[in-house]
């Protein structure tokens, strides 16, 4: 198995350097773009396991580039920036962003936030019994754990490893009502650096994609005063 790939995107020659040490000091393979069209360029040409997208890039800024890569990809983002403002952070969640990250930080608390997203983003496969389907199928719904696969009505979902991991945690257990903070410890573990909100921001996001897809079905209710549950209403 290949070494991972992670793509730093920040105008600050600097911060690039410091990061690349300290990412190549843990055995990652690294990429750098020095703004928004390099990055395109370079994420379109390679893959890459995570990207760190710093927000206040020249030309094509931060914004712009994630939802160019979110389009054809589903590789985790951690956002990088020098604003502190709450808005910031939660359109970053809402966009999808697996982390946010603001200027000045640590390299050593970056690379933790590394480690932490890469494995929970690849370690999320279910475990299953040997020989026994782990498929989930409901009306005009399948979930394919091995390949990590979302069909509706037999066409595929384009769904972010988050939104993923949130669907199958909750079909795995139909009406089932769930806290946010159970979403939050099984998803994204007790590491993550976030709050309560980031459930809300994937939540909705993963509504308004199965939606869309279905054309009238979300599969996802909300539990006032709780949480969420999966449904499907008859």
């Amino acid at each position: 198995m290949g070494k991972t790939k992670v793509l730093v995107v920040d105008d600050e020659r600097k911060i690039r350097e410091v990061v690349r040490m300290y990412l190549e000091k843990e055995g990652f393979i690294v990429g750098e773009a020095a703004d928004g069209q390099e990055a395109l360029n370079i994420a379109n040409k390679e893959k890459w396991d995570l990207i760190i997208l710093d927000l206040m890039l020249p030309g094509i800024d931060g914004w712009s580039v994630f939802k160019e890569i979110e389009k054809t990809s589903a590789v985790p983002i951690i956002m990088l920036t020098a604003r502190d403002a709450e808005v910031d952070r939660i359109l970053g969640l809402e966009l999808g962003a697996d982390d946010y990250v603001v200027k000045p930080f640590s390299p050593r608390e970056l690379v933790a936030r590394v480690k932490a997203v890469l494995r929970r983003s690849q370690n999320t496969a279910p475990t299953e019994q040997p020989g026994s389907s782990n498929t989930l199928t409901y009306p005009g719904l399948s979930i394919e754990p091995d390949s990590r696969l979302v069909l509706i009505n037999g066409q595929a979902v384009n769904l972010t490893p988050k939104e993923y991991d949130l669907l199958y945690h909750l079909a795995k257990s139909p009406n089932r009502a769930f806290t946010r903070e159970e979403l939050l410890e099984a998803v994204w573990g007790y590491d993550y650096f976030g709050d309560t909100r980031t459930v809300d921001t994937h939540i909705n996001r993963l509504r308004d994609k199965l939606l869309k897809a279905s054309g009238n079905v979300s599969y996802i209710s909300t539990v006032w005063g709780v949480g969420y549950k999966f449904e499907v209403k008859k």
